[in-house]
């Protein structure tokens, strides 16, 4: 009488060899010892030993060699069906595999950073590692929503990596479960084109913005109000109306605008770098506002050691090392 072995879930069913398991998945599907030895490149007396082999360890007869062929026992028919939906997901399994290892690495960030930051820097890595294609994506969903948000389709739901193999966040850093580094801690102060430094209300100090067209973004300062609110506070003028002036949906557009001399907004010298550098944006006034949000870099335990991951993270953090923030 046959007897049905219970397997624990967590401990590892002890296997035939895998080579009779496809050979006599082979020779069922064809139910031919020669169509399988010719699919498998092999003899089909190899085949036949193989199957014999797995006859003998598993104690039951597979095949009924008649004259008109083969024929599966029952033993047979309840075994073919499940190893090749078996050998099946084997291949699936290699083919998605390969197509991880010769795809791009997908990297993500956040609008701002990737438009302002990375993207006028990318060609470093790109010659410093030519063999390594990159695929860039640009999401709202890598800006950390603030306290006083409600979760929404643009901010954080599920996974902080977002479908990516590496990305850079702006946020907490409080991402369990994943490989998080700190790339740059950031500040915001006043921004505009250098032409607002002259003419009839010339911006010296800070009572002189009240003359001028505030620009707004997206982005909140610690306690979820809005970045000139708490820097006016900073500044000694708590009670300055913020109510008006353009608001735009992402940092960089708001520092565009300035740029062209639309108002002043509130900039990170992080992103602003090459306009503050050329002279096309200036920072008129001293004060500055740090933020507890930051940029980090982010992965997921299963790409974080990977061998493209590590060279865009370390290229990364060499990056902001030397840029200003």
């Amino acid at each position: 009488m046959n007897t049905k072995n219970n397997h624990n879930a967590s401990s590892p069913q002890r296997l035939p060899p895998l080579n009779a398991l496809r050979a006599f998945e082979t020779a069922a599907r064809h139910l031919s010892f020669a169509m399988a030895a010719k699919e498998l490149h092999v003899t089909p007396a190899a085949i036949s030993h193989q199957i014999k082999g797995l006859e003998d360890y598993l104690g039951q007869r597979l095949f009924r060699r008649l004259k008109s062929g083969l024929e599966l026992t029952r033993a047979g028919q309840v075994l073919h069906p499940k190893l090749t939906v078996g050998f099946n997901r084997l291949g699936d399994a290699v083919e998605d595999m390969r197509a991880i290892e010769e795809g791009p690495l997908a990297v993500s960030a956040a609008p701002s950073f990737a438009t302002r930051w990375l993207a006028p820097r990318l060609h470093r890595f790109v010659g410093a590692h030519p063999d390594l294609d990159v695929r860039i994506n640009a999401s709202t969903r890598l800006i950390d929503p603030s306290r006083d948000e409600s979760v929404s389709g643009d901010t954080l739901v599920g996974s902080p990596v977002d479908d990516a193999d590496i990305v850079v966040r702006f946020g907490t850093g409080d991402y369990p479960g994943f490989r998080v580094d700190r790339l740059m801690g950031v500040a915001v102060t006043p921004m505009c084109s250098p032409r607002l430094l002259n003419g009839g209300h010339p911006l010296k100090q800070p009572a002189d913005l009240r003359h001028h067209v505030l620009i707004h973004d997206n982005v909140r300062y610690d306690d979820g109000r809005q970045l000139w609110d708490s820097w006016f506070e900073a500044a000694g003028l708590p009670e300055t109306d913020i109510s008006h002036g353009l608001r735009f949906s992402h940092a960089f557009l708001a520092l565009e605008a300035a740029a062209d001399g639309m108002g002043v907004t509130m900039g990170m010298p992080a992103l602003a770098g090459s306009d503050l550098a050329s002279g096309r944006l200036v920072a008129p006034l001293a004060l500055s506002l740090p933020l507890k949000f930051a940029y980090y870099v982010v992965s997921g335990s299963d790409t974080a050691e990977r061998a493209d991951v590590i060279a865009f993270r370390d290229w990364l953090v060499d990056e902001a090392a030397r840029a200003p923030t």
